[in-house]
């Protein structure tokens, strides 16, 4: 009886299991997500419509931000491993956003929003890796896949809540863009006093005396396995290029365009709602076997999007899309975790989101580049032929491991 009753579900169950900062990073992660999304939803519109930018500054700015925070994430993640101190750089950096928000709605023209959006993104860098490594060294083992699907999962309802309240906060206020941009400083700021007071460094990581994570001799610690997940991650980034594709193929489809952001709501909707469910069962099977179905299933929504002339079937591909993400997105960090050494998890993140990020740049090119020329037909296809050279090498890593 006393076996019986200590394997009940609830019991038993990773949700239970997961310790508390798990959960408050995965809060953090959403507050400052809505946050974020709730301005950035709305700030190509503000930027062109209100202060009178042209489209090409509007993507100089992206640009120069997108590029600055893939740049802050190497040293924030070599920084925290230097030091020992996680929490405090995603403090830091998460304050950093949050002291960019009342810029936004303050700003009288293009000058104030680059220099926000320029401090916003050195603090998304600056947090990112010291974030992950600290998820990673707050989840025990077996449960880390949980662990990361959980915080992904999270942090994608942010993506698509935030969004959502921009819309009726517009609708309420006759498009009052700076009074939305106000309230936008709220979830940021309760996600600095969450993270402030809720977590804390495990005392292992925080006591160990440090020395530099990117000498010779550290960086050889970074195993084959290691680089190995790293190009992995870059693959399938290659293989997806952006999101802002999906608006774009969601247009040739007919939605008319004041709905065509719901469909990044869409799939970030399927992307949060499979993420932790995912998380869990790479806790449970291989992984290459998972990133493989996850590749499958890229290359499923691939081909129904080149192939879709309906808004019916390119819905289907968005939700495939959002599917493919939640398989693999939080596995990958996981699998970051488990091949890094524990004092160098920092660095390993660092190097991990800036070539994949790289990786983001190069792939939305291309599929940019393809798009103009051949069309959106060929774009997708061409993920998918992606899809099938990044799948061919892990069944050749696969193969190749077991026969040693």
């Amino acid at each position: 009886m006393t076996s019986a009753s200590n394997t009940t579900p609830a019991a038993s169950s990773p949700l239970r299991q997961l310790p508390a900062g798990i959960w408050v990073l995965g809060f953090v992660s959403l507050l400052m997500d809505i946050s974020s999304e709730m301005i950035h939803s709305l700030l190509p519109m503000f930027m062109v419509g209100t202060l009178g930018v042209s489209v090409v500054v509007v993507g100089l700015i992206e640009g120069l931000a997108e590029a600055t925070a893939l740049t802050v994430k190497v040293f924030s993640g070599v920084i925290s491993d230097y030091f020992g101190k996680r929490k405090a750089l995603a403090v830091i950096g998460y304050g950093l956003g949050a002291l960019t928000k009342p810029l936004f709605a303050l700003a009288p023209g293009a000058g104030l929003i680059f220099t926000a959006r320029m401090l916003d993104r050195v603090g998304k860098g600056i947090r990112g890796a010291p974030r992950d490594a600290l998820v990673a060294d707050i989840a025990p083992p077996e449960l880390r896949g949980a662990a990361f699907g959980l915080r992904q999962s999270l942090d994608t309802v942010g993506a698509f809540a935030g969004p959502l309240i921009a819309v009726g906060l517009m609708l309420l206020w006759a498009n009052d863009y700076r009074a939305v941009f106000a309230v936008a400083v709220i979830p940021a700021v309760l996600a600095v006093v969450l993270l402030a007071f809720g977590v804390r460094d495990p005392d292992g990581v925080a006591g160990q005396q440090r020395i530099n994570p990117i000498s010779r001799a550290n960086l050889k610690r970074l195993s084959s396995s290691y680089w190995w997940v790293v190009g992995i991650g870059a693959v399938f980034t290659l293989a997806r290029f952006s999101e802002a594709f999906l608006v774009l193929r969601a247009q040739q489809t007919g939605v008319a365009t004041a709905l065509v952001p719901l469909v990044m709501v869409a799939m970030n909707i399927v992307y949060a709602a499979s993420a932790y469910p995912f998380g869990q069962l790479s806790d449970r099977m291989s992984h290459t076997r998972l990133l493989l179905w996850g590749l499958a299933v890229l290359v499923v929504a691939d081909l129904v999007l080149a192939a879709s002339t309906h808004w019916s079937g390119m819905l289907v591909g968005v939700a495939l899309w959002g599917v493919h993400m939640g398989m693999t997105q939080g596995l990958l960090a996981a699998m970051v975790a488990d091949v890094a050494p524990a004092d160098l998890r920092g660095t390993a993140y660092g190097f991990f989101n800036l070539l994949s990020g790289l990786a983001m740049l190069v792939a939305s090119v291309v599929a940019g580049l393809l798009w103009q020329g051949y069309g959106a037909a060929t774009t997708f296809a061409a993920g998918a032929v992606f899809c099938g050279l990044a799948m061919g090498g892990l069944l050749w890593r696969h193969r190749r491991l077991n026969l040693a």
